[in-house]
């Protein structure tokens, strides 16, 4: 697909999906009371793309019955464990999941905007979600795909991941996990990653009705082994991220605000990126960084995410 093409299939999605947004906003509120999206009071651990795979837990699965769900929207930036997958612009997703019983499978597609130049970010996934005890456990595996990227050029990897959920008590809950590609990014290092989050929901006496607010936030570290000699060999820095934010939920549409940000350097995160559009000017680095190049797309950044959800 074109770039141009591209460029206007951007600007319808964004402002078909503002249109219902305003249209559904703007109506008056149903008499009945409709359930309040369950996603709304997931806690991020960071996952990637649009799936549903952090928004789901085994206790909301259906023992025997297949079930869909279905989500889309936009985001104001394309954030993943605190770096721009869209070059701090704006991006577009969806992803559609199955399951039954205890096993679930999906696709999502979203679009970015990385060195490599693909057209969009495929990620497919499945996985099983089993309660034990009184934690949702889900663990699964998901394979990102980066269709039309520059000849020569291949960042497909796949990365498993294990997290688990807790209900401390009505409002609250508690999520921690693990990830862990052999070869991230095909740059031949092989990667882990570790996090945890809180999440409070807003009791519902509180609110009026279908309406639902959720208040959540997650730390996470990430390491990694020697990239392959075509990348120069060395490791890729390991750095913190962390985020906290509030959602907004009615009906089946949410908005999310959030606070994202790490530590690395703006020399790392070039490292870490590979940003085309970096700068020099930074501390030079004879080995990882030798002309001393900086990027912003590790830096603080206030994102806005709306989206839809349906069953």
């Amino acid at each position: 697909m074109r770039s141009a093409d591209l460029h206007r299939a951007f600007a319808a999605a964004v402002a078909l999906a503002a249109a219902l947004c305003f249209a559904f906003f703007s109506s008056q509120r149903a008499r009945a009371q409709a359930p309040v999206d369950e996603s709304a009071g997931a806690i991020n651990l960071g996952g990637r793309g649009w799936s549903a795979t952090e928004t789901k837990r085994a206790t909301d699965q259906g023992p025997s019955q297949l079930e869909f769900d279905f989500r889309g929207g936009f985001a104001t930036d394309y954030i993943y464990r605190g770096t721009t997958l869209s070059d701090h612009k704006p991006a577009v997703g969806a992803a559609i999941e199955a399951a039954f019983a205890h096993f679930y499978a999906g696709a999502a597609v979203a679009s970015v905007k990385l060195p490599t130049q693909p057209a969009a970010e495929i990620s497919m996934n499945g996985g099983v979600r089993q309660t034990i005890g009184n934690i949702d456990f889900d663990l699964g595996v998901t394979y990102f795909l980066y269709p039309g990227e520059i000849p020569g050029a291949n960042v497909d990897y796949w990365e498993a991941v294990i997290r688990a959920d807790k209900r401390i008590s009505e409002s609250i809950r508690v999520a921690g996990g693990f990830g862990y590609s052999p070869n991230v990014s095909n740059t031949g290092a092989w990667s882990w990653y570790a996090a945890g989050g809180l999440g409070f929901i807003v009791p519902s006496n509180l609110l009026t009705p279908d309406v639902g607010v959720s208040i959540s936030g997650a730390a996470g570290y990430s390491w990694f082994g020697n990239q392959s000699q075509e990348f120069g060999g060395f490791p890729l820095p390991a750095y913190l991220n962390w985020q906290a934010g509030v959602t907004f939920s009615r009906k089946v549409f949410n908005l999310d605000l959030r606070y994202y940000d790490t530590n690395l350097s703006k020399e790392e995160c070039f490292v870490f990126t590979g940003d085309p559009g970096a700068q020099p000017g930074g501390r030079i680095d004879p080995v990882t960084n030798p002309d001393g190049l900086v990027s912003r797309w590790c830096s603080a950044t206030i994102v806005a995410k709306l989206w839809f959800a349906l069953k």
